[in-house]
């Protein structure tokens, strides 16, 4: 297997699922969690998204395509889903629901498969990239090879997720609620993007 291949496949699995990105969203979305909590959330995520990215590693497009979903309409109805959960981020829906549900149970929600499992670790930007990458391997080695590629990039993802109880002690409360603010804002964005992507893929925008 070429090297070039291969840290070009690193580098766009990197970019495309971005750690560094999904880390403040993560904290967002678990915030006020314990650290055992987070761990067990971290580990889901990252298993049910290693889960889906190798499901289409292997059947690839013909996944969507039995059951009738092309990845134009994938990514529409992603970017709704995503746009909900952006609307939660922005108006305290999440945070109320805490409130009320507090003295009938300790738990926290788990947001390990939807929204970090999928869309945001495996979205249809990292599900298309897998298929990509995939479809120019030409035998076991090649599988194989961009498989390993996958899995080093979601330990990084993990290892960044398991870093978030020492970000969230560096930005203090305040910080993290204008931080979640503005990620609810960048994620109603990114849904938005998903949805014209979707559209733009089947000729309906410019």
């Amino acid at each position: 297997m070429d090297s070039a291949f291969l840290i070009t496949a690193f580098v766009t699995l990197l970019v495309v699922i971005d750690p560094i990105g999904l880390t403040p969203i993560f904290i967002a979305l678990t915030s006020g969690a314990d650290s055992r909590h987070r761990r067990t959330v971290a580990l889901r995520a990252c298993a049910v998204g290693a889960a889906v990215l190798f499901l289409f590693a292997f059947l690839g497009e013909s996944v969507l395509n039995f059951i009738g979903i092309s990845m134009a309409a994938f990514r529409i109805s992603g970017g709704i889903l995503l746009f909900i959960t952006a609307l939660d981020m922005l108006f305290e829906r999440r945070t109320k629901r805490r409130e009320d549900t507090a003295e009938q149970d300790a738990d926290f929600p788990d947001p390990s498969v939807f929204p970090i499992a999928i869309p945001l670790i495996a979205g249809p930007g990292a599900i298309a990239s897998v298929i990509l990458l995939t479809g120019q391997t030409s035998d076991a080695l090649g599988m194989a090879s961009v498989l390993a590629v996958l899995v080093g990039v979601l330990l990084i993802v993990l290892v960044f997720f398991f870093s978030a109880g020492l970000v969230e002690r560096a930005l203090g409360k305040t910080g993290i609620t204008v931080v979640t603010r503005l990620l609810g804002m960048l994620l109603a964005a990114l849904s938005v993007q998903f949805v014209l992507d979707g559209l733009r893929a089947v000729g309906v925008t410019g």
